[in-house]
């Protein structure tokens, strides 16, 4: 791996640089406790190939990112939906928009998944002039009444970890995940859980979790966006139900809202060429604006 470093503010951030740094930059933010390694390589090997910078990292908490002290949420928190969060995700977005300061003063494509959309929102809301386009995929904006999990998937969240973390998350994107998860599918998760244990440097998947319950609602600002944005979400998904694409696409003004039939709370290989398609699109409906 093409480890690299960049401090912002209190927070160090490990990200990989792929691709000709000459070309549109794309930031990819990762969901809840994931670390960059679940963009997988293939994944942002075909977002290369169309020519673009791809940037993926750690986000705070995560992997080889700093990470923070303090509570994350009880599980009696969780089910009120009542937080205390040590940091916000304004404060995550904020990280976000450094490392696309430093790696790419002209902004980036700014790209996020699950937690990360959410993120993403955050950072085209607070760093416009750095988000040259938006894609939100499996998110919501906060409003505390579309994209809330479905009460099925509840347990999911307050389960204890499994003896066996591997074979675990298998399970888990098993039951998230989409229609038609194939064996490679598993063994992509079987490979990723590896690699991410192998550079997990402490545990702040809580404190996460209470960012992400602690959010606030968005939607006015997301209004007031001016970049082209695509909202991705699957019709499948309980984490985030898809009353949260529909919402986000609603609130941002000219927004694609593209819903993928049989599509989970995952990225499985078979929605790759839909997603990636849908990414190279708005930044080309971004590039050709400037």
């Amino acid at each position: 791996m093409n480890e690299r470093f960049c401090r912002v503010g209190d927070v160090e951030l490990c990200y990989e640089s792929l691709g000709d740094p000459a070309h549109p930059t794309v930031a990819l933010v990762m969901g809840l406790n994931l670390s960059l390694d679940w963009w997988r390589d293939d994944f942002c090997a075909a977002l290369v190939a169309r020519d673009l910078h791809v940037v993926r990292f750690d986000n705070r908490d995560v992997g080889r990112s700093t990470h923070v002290h303090g509570a994350g949420i009880t599980a009696w928190q969780f089910l009120r939906r009542r937080a205390n969060p040590v940091y916000s995700l304004a404060d995550m977005a904020d990280d976000a928009a450094g490392l696309i300061a430093h790696v790419d003063p002209r902004g980036a494509h700014v790209v996020g998944a699950s937690l990360g959309a959410m993120v993403a929102q955050e950072v085209a809301i607070r760093h416009p002039r750095l988000t040259r386009s938006l894609v939100s995929i499996m998110g919501r904006p906060g409003d505390g009444r579309t994209g809330r999990v479905h009460w099925t998937r509840i347990p999911d969240f307050l389960r204890p970890p499994s003896t066996d973390p591997v074979e675990g998350m298998v399970a888990a994107f098993r039951r998230i995940g989409s229609d038609g998860r194939t064996a490679r599918d598993d063994e992509d998760v079987r490979v990723t859980v590896r690699r991410a244990m192998s550079r997990e440097t402490g545990d702040g998947g809580g404190r996460q979790l209470a960012a992400c319950v602690g959010e606030r609602d968005r939607t006015a600002d997301l209004g007031r966006l001016t970049m082209p944005a695509l909202v991705v979400h699957g019709e499948r998904d309980r984490v985030i139900v898809p009353s949260g694409g529909r919402a986000t696409a609603a609130a941002i003004p000219g927004a694609e809202l593209l819903e993928v039939p049989g599509m989970g709370h995952d990225l499985a290989r078979w929605v790759w060429p839909t997603v990636i398609d849908g990414i190279a699109r708005t930044a080309r409906r971004a590039d050709a604006r400037e």
